[in-house]
């Protein structure tokens, strides 16, 4: 079978690798027909990052958990690419009884098994059962697990009946092609903490981040948020976040700076920047008792935080891996019921065959599609 790798910055190619088999009874094999490219991908995508990295770690000057995610030379091809998708089930095995062949399902990026005590606990990122090393994920390489990429034309899903996600008869696969990760995170950076403040403000930091931002602010709007302030270099993704109502502030390309952001206090604050910088000014822009959610990745081993403002304004920093399998059903269920246009950020719309040359695209939002095996 076919699963887009990684080789090096700037190229990707189709190669063959063994069709996944039923190895357990609570196995799936499912097709996916629609995948998103995480915002997260584009790093090593666009950029010299695997030997500079490993120098990095080396001389530590990057935290060497990097290690444990990405490889001792980070993202050294190859290696299967891409874990967002959404999939048909097309075998089972003999103990699953939640999916059937023919569903459409999402497959959420983190491999966990849903009855370890993290899993309990909602921490499926973390499970203990699927994880030898900090991740069990698809996408990362083989430092995260056998798993391979989820731009493949079969995967191999173990305990198939906690981690597929049937989609709501109706729902278009491409309104909700991020659901793995990027949609899921932006859902758990707004939605229970806007439950907590009803009718909140809040800031969105982007950049780095850049659909989860954008879901953030989507979001936001529709959960009744009286402020969205959303900040950006970038004119494609200020124009998207002001299509999902929220208002677009521009910012000067390079370091966020404090003038870049209204002069305003927020209840929640999303920072995607992925700078030290960014943190920073999400946390001095907080509500007392505001929650900051940072969701890029911090290389440093000592990015700093202004603590003695946090201790005086009763902050919250709020940073970890997304665990999205607890929250992709009420996000599912929230799509399906409001029509929330999350595919309004999707700027590339890609035919599978094309993933090669499509995923090393300068877009936002990429996705992928080729028609499933049976229509419902």
């Amino acid at each position: 079978m076919r699963e887009l790798q990684f080789i090096r910055t700037g190229r990707l190619e189709w190669r063959e690798r063994p069709d996944p088999a039923l190895q357990h009874a609570g196995d799936a094999i499912v097709r996916p027909f629609v995948a998103g490219r995480c915002d997260g991908d584009t790093m090593p995508i666009h950029r010299h990052v695997s030997r500079p990295m490993q120098i990095g770690i080396r001389a530590g000057l990057i935290d060497p958990v990097v290690a444990t995610i990405c490889g001792p030379v980070p993202f050294q091809g190859p290696f299967g690419i891409g874990h967002e998708c959404i999939a048909e089930v097309i075998d089972t095995g003999a103990d699953v009884t939640n999916v059937r062949r023919g569903d459409y399902v999402v497959v959420p990026w983190a491999v966990s098994c849903g009855s370890c005590r993290e899993c309990a606990r909602g921490l499926t990122a973390k499970c203990a059962t699927t994880r030898t090393s900090t991740l069990a994920a698809f996408g990362f390489g083989p430092a995260s697990g056998p798993w391979g990429g989820m731009v493949a034309d079969r995967l191999r899903i173990p305990y198939a009946d906690h981690m597929l996600v049937r989609l709501p008869d109706g729902l278009d696969p491409l309104r909700v092609a991020a659901a793995s990760d990027n949609l899921a995170d932006a859902w758990r950076c707004i939605v229970p903490s806007l439950a907590q403040r009803p009718g909140g403000s809040v800031l969105i930091l982007g950049g780095a981040a850049q659909s989860i931002g954008l879901y953030a602010a989507g979001l936001a709007v529709a959960h009744g948020a009286e402020t969205v302030d959303y900040v950006d270099h970038r004119v494609e993704r200020l124009e998207i976040a002001e299509k999902l109502g929220a208002r677009a502030h521009p910012a000067r390309k390079g370091k966020l700076r404090r003038t870049d952001i209204p002069d305003r206090r927020y209840d929640i604050v999303v920072e995607g920047t992925s700078t030290a910088a960014g943190v920073d000014a999400g946390l001095r822009a907080l509500e007392p008792g505001g929650i900051c959610t940072p969701v890029g990745y911090y290389l440093p081993p000592g990015t700093k935080v202004p603590l003695m403002h946090m201790y005086a304004s009763d902050a919250t920093l709020k940073i970890g891996v997304s665990h999205t399998r607890p929250v992709i059903p009420d996000l599912l269920d929230f799509v399906a019921r409001t029509g929330f246009p999350a595919e309004q950020v999707t700027t590339l719309l890609a035919d599978w065959d094309e993933a090669p040359t499509a995923y090393v695209a300068h877009t936002t939002k990429l996705v992928l599609h080729r028609p499933p095996l049976a229509t419902r």
